[in-house]
């Protein structure tokens, strides 16, 4: 046998919570290493078709570049006189949330020794095209409602659960309003 100490990590729901509770001290200690920002590039392709890219971010007081580039297609059906080349935005909404949702309530879970044996989950979310039309200036251009049902094996109560999703960044950024600034180059 090597003289090598063998470590054991907790793991919780496929998360390393020793390594997880490693972070939030040094984050503690130095709260600047919890400042992201995370990037996205896009490039319009036709029509109602976009290919966005995300490959840097910068975290932990570096700039960062990700092994492998992730590339995203958006477009709209063909109802919505797209090509259906891809999730059209309202899509990736539902997806950023549903994402976000999932890896909160999993990650605040183990963080609290609650295990999760199964997650799934459904996003629907109404909008009414009038606002996106002009039509109706009085019918709003986002999602009038968005529902989630989320089907969960666990060992934690309803109420426990719905407080964990209280941390998910995304649901944040959806139920309250996020400054948004935007500035034209033009050619």
């Amino acid at each position: 046998m090597s003289n090598q100490a063998i470590q054991e990590h907790t793991m919780i729901n496929g998360v390393n919570v020793d390594q997880q509770e490693e972070t939030i001290q040094a984050v503690k200690k130095q709260p600047e290493l919890a400042q992201f920002q995370f990037r996205a590039h896009n490039q319009w392709k036709g029509g109602g078709h976009n290919q966005i890219h995300a490959d840097t971010y910068y975290g932990t007081c570096q700039e960062l570049q990700r092994n492998e580039s992730f590339a995203l297609t958006a477009d709209q059906p063909s109802t919505l006189l797209g090509t259906n080349k891809g999730p059209t935005p309202f899509e990736y909404l539902l997806t950023a949330l549903s994402s976000c949702l999932t890896t909160s309530l999993v990650y605040q879970a183990a963080a609290q020794g609650i295990t999760i044996d199964r997650l799934e989950s459904d996003y629907e979310g109404d909008i009414n095209l009038q606002g996106i039309l002009g039509v109706n200036p009085d019918v709003r251009k986002g999602f009038e409602e968005i529902r989630v049902r989320i089907n969960v094996d666990s060992n934690a109560d309803t109420d426990m659960l719905r407080g964990l999703l209280e941390n998910s960044p995304i649901l944040d950024v959806i139920r309250n309003p996020t400054p948004v600034k935007i500035e034209f180059v033009t050619e």
